[in-house]
C-alpha cells in the first residue's frame, strides 16, 4: 500500500546570546510576561540557569517565525508560540491566538522542535509538517 509522505513546508533556526535575553528581562520591565507563557516561566525559574532556559524559549519562537515564513509580523505574537518540555524532557511547540489559526490554514501538521544552549549561547531549529 502507497504511503504518503509528509511534506517540508518550513525550516527555522535561531542563534541567541544568553547575556542578551537575560539583560533585555531585567531592563524592559514586563517583557517576560509579553514573551513567555506562564508555563514557560514557571519552568525557566525552576532551574538554576534561567537565563539558558529562557535564552533557548525564545530562539525557539523566532525559529517557528522564520519556518513560517512570516516573523512575528501580520500580527502574530511571540507569547502564542509555547515551548514545553514532555516528561522525557523532549521540547514540543504549542501554538496559541493566530499563530494557531495561521498554522491549520497553512495546514501545519507537526512541529518538530530542536533547542540546545551553553553558557553563552542558546540555540533552536523548527521544522514544520504539512
Amino acid at each position: 500500500m502507497f504511503k504518503k509522505n509528509p511534506l517540508i513546508y518550513g525550516l527555522g533556526t535561531d542563534i541567541i546570546e544568553v547575556e542578551r535575553v537575560k539583560n533585555q528581562l531585567e531592563k524592559v520591565s514586563g517583557l517576560k510576561e509579553k514573551v513567555f507563557t506562564p508555563a514557560e516561566i514557571k519552568y525557566s525559574e525552576s532551574k538554576i540557569r534561567q537565563e539558558q532556559n529562557f535564552a533557548a524559549r525564545f530562539a525557539a519562537k523566532e525559529a517557528f517565525f522564520k519556518a513560517l515564513g512570516t516573523g512575528w509580523s501580520e500580527g502574530l505574537a511571540y507569547i502564542e508560540v509555547e515551548m514545553i518540555n514532555q516528561e522525557n524532557g523532549k521540547p514540543e511547540i504549542i501554538l496559541y491566538g493566530k499563530s494557531k489559526e495561521m498554522a491549520d490554514k497553512i495546514g501545519i501538521k507537526k512541529i518538530h522542535v530542536s533547542v540546545s544552549h551553553i553558557k553563552e549561547i542558546a540555540h533552536a531549529l523548527v521544522l514544520l509538517e504539512t
